[in-house]
């Protein structure tokens, strides 16, 4: 029997107006936290400036169309289509949307370590997110 689930990105699981589109829990994956945002330009604010240092996650973000930049460490790296970058724990990072937005697919995960799936990337919001 095959195991698969194959879904359409406008039939995932989303938070914040459908920018934030919960893919790992919509796919069923349990191994590695994977979410695609679709950030409009300006929409900044949707994913602020953070890093990983208490749960020393690292992460892929890889370009599905748009672009923009992405500031690591208050250094701006260009984002566009058929790229990926990687950002360490430590690094401070924030995705800038450029003037068409920007659809990018995150996958992350700790080295080393098992998956621990986070709270914000199920389904449900918490009571103060709409």
């Amino acid at each position: 029997m095959s195991d698969y689930t194959a879904k359409r990105f406008d039939e995932m699981a989303a938070r914040k107006g459908g920018a934030f589109k919960l893919a790992r829990h919509s796919l069923g994956v349990t191994s590695f936290g994977m979410q695609v945002l679709d950030l409009p330009a300006g929409a900044g604010q949707f994913y602020p400036n953070h890093d990983h240092v208490e749960d020393g996650q690292e992460e892929v973000y890889v370009v599905l169309g748009g672009g923009g930049a992405i500031s690591i460490d208050g250094e701006e790296v260009a984002l566009e289509p058929d790229m990926a970058v990687r950002v360490g724990p430590g690094s401070k990072r924030q995705l800038l949307p450029g003037d068409d937005g920007v659809r990018v697919l995150i996958v992350g995960g700790v080295p080393g370590k098992a998956y621990e799936m986070p709270s914000f990337s199920e389904p449900r919001p918490p009571k103060d997110e709409a």
